[in-house]
């Protein structure tokens, strides 16, 4: 599937959890920190074509008292050196049920970054692998691309707009439209 014709895409906010790295359920130790394969070079490929790069990410083991802030920001480092750098780096810290306007599905972090990024939201792609990361896109005005995982569900791949097998084949996705004339 490609993303929509007529809109320029001037930045990628990407998750983080089975995204970039692999999965490490309330990760606060940077030496668990594992790149999903080609993550790296499909950060640099977005990168190299002059995208603005962000990564928008839940952390409620913060919220529910397993994790600091501190440990879940030496944990991003680690991804930041691996995969990285980027650009922002946006954190909810909440809990589900604590009514945040961050936490994807919530829109708060991809338009925090899109202010920060000085990039409109309608000009981002968020990437990610469950149906929350695509739906904070939405309600912010941003496209988004599922990676699917095998614990993403199958109705998150159904209710996506756009589906990629790879994160090498979502920012291929990204580029081809960021070369594309807008109409």
């Amino acid at each position: 599937m490609a993303l929509a014709p007529d809109r320029p895409v001037g930045g990628v906010l990407f998750d983080r959890d089975d995204t970039l790295v692999v999965d490490v359920p309330y990760n606060a130790d940077p030496h668990l920190v594992v790149p999903v394969p080609g993550a790296h070079r499909a950060v640099e490929r977005a990168r190299a074509a002059g995208l603005r790069l962000g990564v928008v990410t839940n952390q409620s083991a913060i919220a529910k008292g397993l994790a600091t802030r501190a440990q879940v920001d030496a944990t991003n480092a680690r991804v930041d050196e691996l995969v990285g750098p980027f650009d922002l780096w946006c954190v909810c810290p909440h809990d589900a049920t604590d009514g945040c306007d961050c936490r994807k599905p919530r829109p708060g972090m991809v338009l925090r970054a899109a202010e920060v990024l000085g990039v409109p939201a309608a000009e981002l792609v968020v990437v990610g692998d469950i149906g929350a990361d695509v739906a904070a896109a939405r309600a912010a005005g941003a496209q988004g691309i599922l990676v699917p995982t095998p614990r993403t569900r199958q109705e998150e791949v159904d209710a996506a707009e756009t589906v990629a097998a790879t994160l090498d084949d979502a920012v291929s996705l990204v580029l081809a439209q960021r070369s594309a004339p807008v109409a």
